[in-house]
């Protein structure tokens, strides 16, 4: 509880105001219950599916690009991740432009910040990208831009990426082939024009509180019924349904009811899926290689240090993914680092450079990271410039991704900022063009068009190209 405590104590002092009506309404999001609305997972599927079935047609048919890639998973850094405090340091440039921290050379002979000693013992088995262009420096409207890769419209509302795989190519096994850990980013958009069943499943419960004890909200059997119980309900809906067949009932209506009663039936029943949705079988070494007690520098409220639980969630990421979720999105901290963005970095940085690192080794060791991408992201970085109050603001111009495996080339720093880190200097990268190049080691064609309203073709991404560079 303490912990807790200090964790939302902690959030609240980050950012502007802005941001912290994001993070409020983005509560209130995580906050419902299905139980509480009365809705069966099965009731759940299927009121998603009935609200957007019709609204959308494909006009290209199954994807003609291979799938070079399985899976995704996406750890968003919300807030605005600082570029010089992290992977493009500028240790030649003014005090009040390369900040209070040195650097660290990496594995490959570059420079990071010194915030990242495990990432820059790895760097050969990474991308990072330091000139990608944003648009807004507005956190509503950049997320909105990160997860769909449009700017927002009164008109349209596009689909995020997890949504788009999810249509493209649907889901592997039983589990949802669109998973949001705990929950999705409140500014991220939705299914936009798809149907809504493509929506994220979101896991409700959060392993970076619950640690070993996680559960999904409404994902296992009501209290007091057991296993052989379910099972007797669900022979009775059979009989009951092949009766009402009998009566000539619409058939569609009924083959649509099935489809998501097995959907529900198979989650609820899955050792499988129970399985992923768990630490069973996680040693000890590997939750010390994720750094799940490591903490940073800035005491909470209680006066004691606290671990972040990122380490936590991204087990769980990397066990969905082994069990087939194509698209898994992690949330991480609270980087609106107007003021003291040293601080902010000492508070939260160490907790994600050995659980990005950790998660990056343990999915080689085990085969997954050709198979795998690790997609590191924020809606757009800092400032070049160390502002009156110590800290840095929004800048869309010019910021860092991370992107390790998924056929991305192996100890690659792609493009140069110039000598403060506020403009490319050559090779500029477009989160468009990111996403789609993202997209095409998926399989899917980001110029394919859609069709929204059944009759309006769009583009999965406008006039995006795939950035050949990038990958190995």
């Amino acid at each position: 509880m303490a912990r807790s405590i200090h964790q939302s104590l902690a959030a609240s002092r980050h950012g502007c105001e802005g941001f912290r009506q994001l993070r409020s309404r983005r509560k209130l999001l995580q906050a419902g219950s299905l139980a509480g609305l009365g809705l069966s997972l099965a009731d759940f599927l299927q009121v998603r599916h009935a609200r957007g079935e019709a609204s959308v047609a494909a006009a290209g048919g199954v994807p003609k690009l291979p799938e070079r890639i399985k899976s995704v998973i996406q750890l968003n850094l919300p807030g605005g991740f600082p570029q010089h405090e992290s992977f493009d340091p500028k240790p030649e440039a003014p005090i009040d432009y390369r900040g209070s921290f040195g650097v660290v050379k990496t594995k490959t002979g570059d420079v990071f910040s010194d915030n990242l000693p495990q990432l820059a013992a790895i760097a050969d088995k990474f991308t990072v990208v330091r000139t990608m262009v944003g648009k807004i420096p507005d956190h509503n409207l950049a997320t909105y831009h990160l997860y769909t890769g449009y700017t927002p419209t009164p008109v349209i509302d596009y689909p995020q990426m997890g949504s788009i795989v999810s249509h493209e190519l649907g889901r592997r096994g039983e589990l949802p082939c669109y998973i949001a850990l705990p929950a999705k980013n409140a500014a991220s958009g939705g299914t936009g024009f798809l149907p809504s069943i493509h929506a994220p499943f979101e896991t409700g419960g959060d392993p970076a509180q619950q640690k070993k004890n996680f559960t999904v909200r409404d994902f296992s059997l009501p209290a007091g019924m057991s296993l052989e119980q379910f099972q007797r309900r669900q022979a009775v809906r059979n009989a009951v349904e092949q009766r009402i067949r009998g009566l000539e009932a619409s058939p569609v209506l009924l083959d649509t009811m099935d489809e998501f009663h097995s959907r529900a039936y198979s989650l609820l029943t899955s050792t499988d899926a129970q399985r992923a949705f768990s630490f069973e079988g996680e040693t000890d070494e590997t939750f010390e290689l994720y750094g799940s007690e490591v903490t940073g520098d800035v005491k909470g409220p209680d006066g004691r240090l606290h671990p972040k639980g990122l380490a936590e969630r991204l087990i769980i990421a990397r066990r969905l993914v082994e069990t087939g979720v194509r698209f898994v999105t992690v949330q991480y901290g609270s980087w609106d680092c107007h003021g003291d963005v040293r601080k902010a970095c000492l508070d939260q940085m160490r907790p994600f450079d050995y659980a990005v690192a950790g998660l990056i080794s343990d999915l080689d060791r085990r085969g997954l990271l050709d198979s795998t991408l690790v997609w590191v992201t924020s809606e757009f970085g800092r400032t070049p410039k160390v502002n009156k109050e110590s800290g840095r603001d929004h800048w869309a111009r010019n910021y860092s991704m991370l992107l390790a495996g998924g056929g991305f080339q192996q100890g690659l720093i792609y493009g140069a900022s110039d000598s403060t880190g506020g403009e490319p200097a050559r090779d500029a990268v477009t989160l468009e063009n990111l996403m789609a190049t993202i997209y095409y080691q998926m399989g899917i064609d980001a110029n394919k068009e859609l069709l929204a309203f059944g009759t309006r073709p769009i583009e999965i991404i406008r006039e995006a190209k795939v950035v050949t560079q990038l990958l190995g």
